[in-house]
C-alpha cells in the first residue's frame, strides 16, 4: 500500500546543514580539487547483503545525541555509566549491545599527523580506554563522524571526507564496533562515492564494524546503501515530539520491501524517556519502531530514567518483534481515518499486529486474521505484548485503542 508522504519535522541542526551544503555545492570543481577531493564516480564495494554476518537483526544500544547534544554532560563518565546500567538493569540481557558516541567527542583540529584527537576534557583517558571499558562489560562500542570535511555541530569538528582510510584505521585501532557516518559539510561530493569510500576503508581494516549510513534519506539510500553498510537513515533527525515521531514513522512505513537481515531502514534513534511525549505515545514509538524492524538505539540518559521508561525499553516481548530473525519489516494493512493496522510476519509463522490510533480520541480498531496474512482457522491465540496476557479470537482482531496509543498483539492459529 502506497502511503501519502508527509514531511518530517526538520531539526535546526539539519536545516543549518542543508543550507550550508547548498552553498558549498555551488563552489567550483577547481576549489574541490584544490582541497584534494576527487569528483570521480564511486569505487565499487563488495556487496554486504548480510553475508558479512553483521547486524543480522537490527542493532540495539544507546546513542547520547538526543539527550545531551554537545552539552558538558557528554563525557567518559556518562558513557561508562550507560554501560554499567545496561548490565545492572538487564538491558544487555534484553538485547541492547552498542554504546555509541555521537558528535563532539573530538577536538576541532587534527594533530600534525592528520589524526583525530579526543577532547581531553570529555575523554581524559582517550577513546580506546572507553572502548575497552565497554568491551569489559561484554558490550560493543560505537563512534561518530561525518562524510564531509566537518561534522554537523556548528563548532566544526573534523569530518572524514578525504581522510577515510586514516580515520577507519584509527577507529579500528581503538576497538570501534559501529560507525555512524553523517552527511554534513559534504561539498557537494556525490553521496554514493562518499559512503562507498568509507565502506571500503572500513573493510580494509579487517575489523568487523557495523556501518550506519546517516544520509537522511535524501538520495534514496534504501536503493543502494545495502551494498555498503547495514543500516541507512530514511529521514532527517527525529525530535522529542509526537508530530516528529509520527511523520518519520509514516515515511519509514513505505519502505518495508527494502529491509532484511543485515539491511535495515533506520528512522532514527529512540526518544523514549526524554519527556516530550506521554508514556502512551512512547509505547507507540517503541511498538512501531519494533514492528518496522528498526534499530533500537536508546536516546535518553538512563542514569535518570524513571520506572515507566525502563518498562518500555525493557519489554522483551516487544523487543522480540524487532529482533525476529526472519527480518521482515511490518506492512501497512489498512489506514482509515487515523486507524492503522500494520502486520509483521514472524519466523514461527505468527503475525504481530499493531493497532495504532493516530487520532486524539479513543477508537475501536479491528482487522481479520486472514487480512494480516494468517491462514483460515477455527480460532486464534492473541497475545497482548504490553499487557502480557493471552486471549482467543474467532478471526477478528479488535481492540479499543486510546488516543495516540498502540495495541500490539501476536496472533497465531490455535493448535
Amino acid at each position: 500500500m502506497k502511503l501519502a508522504k508527509r514531511p518530517f519535522e526538520e531539526s535546526p541542526r539539519r536545516r543549518r546543514t542543508r543550507a550550508h551544503n547548498r552553498l558549498l555545492g555551488g563552489l567550483t570543481v577547481a576549489v574541490l580539487c584544490g582541497a584534494g577531493l576527487s569528483l570521480a564516480g564511486p569505487a565499487q564495494a563488495a556487496p554486504a547483503e548480510g553475508g558479512d554476518g553483521l547486524a543480522l537483526t537490527p542493532p540495539m544500544g544507546f546513542n547520547n545525541w538526543n539527550t545531551t547534544h554537545c552539552g558538558p554532560e557528554f563525557n567518559e563518565e556518562m558513557v561508562k555509566g550507560i554501560a554499567d546500567i545496561f548490565v545492572e538493569k538487564g538491558l544487555k540481557d534484553a538485547g541492547y549491545e552498542y554504546v555509541n558516541l555521537d558528535d563532539c567527542w573530538a577536538l576541532p583540529a587534527r594533530d600534525v599527523d592528520g589524526k583525530l584527537v579526543p577532547d581531553p576534557q570529555r575523554f581524559p583517558n582517550g577513546i580506546k580506554a572507553v572502548a575497552d571499558y565497554v568491551h569489559s562489560k561484554g558490550l560493543k562500542f560505537g563512534i561518530y563522524t561525518s562524510a564531509g570535511t566537518k561534522t554537523c555541530n556548528v563548532d566544526g569538528f573534523p569530518g572524514g571526507l578525504g581522510h577515510e582510510k586514516s580515520d577507519a584505521q584509527q577507529f579500528a585501532d581503538w576497538g570501534v564496533d559501529y560507525l555512524k557516518y553523517d552527511n554534513c559539510n559534504n561539498w557537494g561530493v556525490d553521496d554514493q562515492k562518499r559512503y562507498t569510500d568509507m565502506a571500503n576503508a572500513l573493510k580494509e581494516t579487517g575489523r568487523p564494524i557495523v556501518y550506519s549510513i546517516c544520509e537522511w534519506g535524501e538520495n534514496k539510500p534504501w536503493e543502494w546503501a545495502g551494498d555498503l553498510g547495514q543500516l541507512w537513515r530514511t529521514t532527517g533527525d527525529i525530535s522529542d515530539s509526537w508530530d516528529s515521531m509520527l511523520s518519520i514513522m509514516k515515511a519509514n512505513l513505505e519502505l518495508d520491501e527494502y529491509a532484511g537481515p543485515g539491511r535495515w531502514n533506520d528512522p532514527d534513534m529512540l526518544e523514549v524517556g526524554n519527556g516530550g511525549m506521554t508514556d502512551t505515545e512512547y509505547r507507540t514509538h517503541f511498538s512501531m519502531w519494533s514492528i518496522m524492524a528498526a534499530p533500537l538505539l536508546i536516546g535518553s540518559d538512563l542514569r535518570h530514567a524513571d520506572e515507566a521508561t525502563m518498562e518500555i525499553l525493557g519489554n522483551r516481548e516487544v523487543i522480540a518483534v524487532d529482533q525476529d530473525p526472519l527480518g521482515k519489516q511490518g506492512k501497512v494493512i489498512s489506514q482509515d481515518g487515523g486507524r492503522w493496522v500494520v502486520s509483521k510476519e514472524m519466523q514461527d509463522g505468527s503475525r504481530v499486529v499493531a493497532l495504532f490510533n493516530e487520532t486524539d480520541e479513543q477508537v475501536e480498531i479491528s482487522t481479520k486474521a486472514t487480512d494480516v496474512g494468517l491462514p483460515v482457522a477455527d480460532s486464534y491465540t492473541v497475545r497482548d505484548l504490553w499487557k502480557h496476557a493471552d486471549s482467543t479470537a474467532n478471526g477478528e482482531i479488535s481492540a479499543d485503542v486510546p488516543a495516540h496509543g498502540t495495541v500490539l498483539v501476536r496472533v497465531a492459529p490455535q493448535q
